[in-house]
Protein backbone atom coordinates (compact mmCIF):
# COMPACT_ATOMS: atom_id res chain seq x y z
CA UNK A 1 0.00 0.00 0.00
CA UNK A 2 1.56 3.19 -1.15
CA UNK A 3 0.44 6.13 1.43
CA UNK A 4 1.30 9.69 1.02
CA UNK A 5 2.44 10.81 4.32
CA UNK A 6 2.98 15.02 4.95
CA UNK A 7 5.42 16.58 6.76
CA UNK A 8 3.56 19.53 9.24
CA UNK A 9 5.08 22.15 7.28
CA UNK A 10 2.83 20.76 4.04
CA UNK A 11 -0.11 20.59 6.48
CA UNK A 12 0.38 24.14 7.84
CA UNK A 13 0.10 25.05 3.79
CA UNK A 14 -2.64 23.27 2.81
CA UNK A 15 -4.97 24.19 5.97
CA UNK A 16 -3.52 27.61 6.09
CA UNK A 17 -2.55 27.40 9.58
CA UNK A 18 0.06 27.82 12.33
CA UNK A 19 2.46 25.52 13.60
CA UNK A 20 1.21 25.42 16.95
CA UNK A 21 -2.51 24.98 15.41
CA UNK A 22 -1.46 22.28 13.71
CA UNK A 23 0.17 20.30 16.61
CA UNK A 24 -2.63 21.57 18.75
CA UNK A 25 -4.79 19.39 16.07
CA UNK A 26 -2.28 16.33 16.15
CA UNK A 27 -2.28 17.08 20.00
CA UNK A 28 -5.85 16.62 20.63
CA UNK A 29 -6.04 13.56 17.81
CA UNK A 30 -8.72 15.77 16.08
CA UNK A 31 -5.78 15.02 13.17
CA UNK A 32 -4.35 11.43 13.06
CA UNK A 33 -0.47 11.08 12.66
CA UNK A 34 2.29 8.34 13.08
CA UNK A 35 5.88 9.40 14.32
CA UNK A 36 8.95 7.88 12.49
CA UNK A 37 12.37 8.95 15.07
CA UNK A 38 11.98 11.94 15.99
CA UNK A 39 9.92 13.14 12.79
CA UNK A 40 5.66 13.48 12.86
CA UNK A 41 3.78 12.57 9.44
CA UNK A 42 0.08 12.87 8.93
CA UNK A 43 -1.60 10.62 6.16
CA UNK A 44 -2.96 12.06 3.59
CA UNK A 45 -5.91 10.30 4.00
CA UNK A 46 -6.31 11.85 7.89
CA UNK A 47 -6.10 15.48 6.31
CA UNK A 48 -8.82 14.79 3.99
CA UNK A 49 -10.88 13.21 6.85
CA UNK A 50 -10.32 15.67 9.29
CA UNK A 51 -11.55 18.39 6.58
CA UNK A 52 -14.68 16.43 5.41
CA UNK A 53 -15.47 15.79 9.11
CA UNK A 54 -15.12 19.67 9.32
CA UNK A 55 -17.03 20.46 6.44
CA UNK A 56 -19.86 17.82 7.68
CA UNK A 57 -19.74 19.84 11.40
CA UNK A 58 -20.42 23.07 9.41
CA UNK A 59 -23.04 22.41 7.58
CA UNK A 60 -24.95 20.45 10.78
Amino acid sequence: MSEDLLTVPQVMARLQLGRSAVYDLLRTRQLASITLGRARRIPTHALTDFIRARLEQDAA
